[in-house]
């Protein structure tokens, strides 16, 4: 109790500047910690994605919330009153944008309450979510994006691929070697097109496309990585595909990111109509600004968040979920309905696989 009391005594009339050296610190500690938290649920509000360590930060926003609880119980107990304030207002804001994801939204209406989130296995059971989506369904279709790092989960893709069969593979961080395993595993009479580029800077660069479907490549987006892009003819309907792999956003590298989603959002908008699937390895989350001016730009949906996996972490794949940030992605025109949504563990690679399950209407 003694310690108790010489920590969190009662407030005085001299206010905080007259409390203990120990007490002034725990403030100070608290209030640089609100501080902090401010700053980056400010940027989410203003829509801008701010320079390092913001946009790396705000990838993990729903986990501000630990640290904000801490400061404002510690504000509580120290009886400091605008610390309190500071803190209800500060994890108020925070909910507020990390409540489940809006199923039927594009980027800029970023939350909602209608849509559950994936459980604890990464999976999603939608309900054949087609918000936007009119007309029969002319043909269903399963999609697989798939970080393999470096080509080294290759053998455990090549595993994923025969066991679910899905009609699309999108494949980031396929090297050379990566591309011998796939040639050399995978049956070409199961996958028999196949757009790979395996151009690009870094360990990182090299990406595929694998089809079941009849392809016709297509210039694809310029990007530091290699971003391949096809057109198929499914259902009698032309949809174009487009692998997506932006630099992430290192310290010292946030404008090259970026400037990448920004030629991405570009290609989305000039979509005119036409189905669209674009899979990869985003580099960033739904609290990214640049993200949601994709969604927006091209009227595009998350089929995670359609097929219930709204807030499934992607990445890094070693921590346990909840922890870790969903930065693979699936994105759909209203030409689509999600069936289902899941992410997958592959062994020796630090991204989840995200499979979903598709439906292509006619057009209304």
């Amino acid at each position: 109790m003694r310690v108790r009391m010489l920590l969190f005594p009662r407030p005085t009339a001299s206010g905080p500047a007259a409390r203990p050296g120990l007490q002034r610190f725990l403030i100070g500690a608290a209030g640089v910690c609100l501080a902090a938290v401010s700053v980056i649920v400010g940027c989410r509000a203003l829509g801008i994605d701010g320079v390092t360590p913001v946009p790396q930060l705000l990838a993990f926003l729903p986990w501000l919330l630990v640290p904000t609880a801490a400061a404002l119980v510690l504000t509580a107990l120290l009886r400091w009153r605008t610390g309190v304030v500071w803190g209800l207002v500060v994890l108020a804001a925070t909910g507020w944008f990390v409540r489940p994801y809006d199923a039927g939204s594009y980027g800029t209406e970023a939350m909602g309450a209608t849509t559950s989130t994936g459980t604890g296995s990464g999976s999603g059971t939608g309900s054949g979510s087609g918000a936007g989506a009119r007309g029969p369904v002319v043909a269903r279709i399963d999609v697989l994006t798939s970080n393999v790092e470096f080509g080294q989960a290759t053998p455990a893709l090549v595993t994923a691929i025969r066991r679910e069969k899905p009609d699309l593979v999108f494949v980031q961080e396929c090297d050379s070697v990566c591309v011998r395993l796939l040639t050399a595993r995978i049956p070409h009479a199961d996958y028999p097109y196949r757009n790979v580029v395996t151009s690009g800077v870094g360990e990182a660069k090299g990406s595929v496309i694998l089809s079941a479907l009849p392809l016709t490549d297509t210039e694809g987006i310029k990007g530091a990585l290699g971003m391949p892009g096809s057109r198929a003819v499914i259902g009698g309907r032309t949809v174009q595909l487009q692998l997506v792999h932006p630099m992430p956003p290192l310290p010292g590298g946030v404008d090259l990111w970026r400037d990448e989603l920004g030629v991405i959002r570009t290609y989305a908008a000039g979509r005119k109509d036409a189905p669209l699937i674009l899979a990869g390895d985003f580099n960033a989350t739904r609290d990214h600004a640049a993200f949601r001016d994709i969604l927006d730009a091209g009227r595009l949906r998350d089929s995670s968040v359609r097929g219930g996996a709204g807030r499934t972490p992607s990445w890094p794949a070693d921590v346990p979920r909840p922890l870790g940030a969903q930065i693979d992605h699936v994105l759909i025109s209203d030409d689509f309905s999600v069936r289902d949504a899941r992410f997958l563990d592959l062994a020796d690679t630090d991204h989840r696989s995200l499979l979903v399950r598709l439906e292509l209407r006619a057009r209304s």
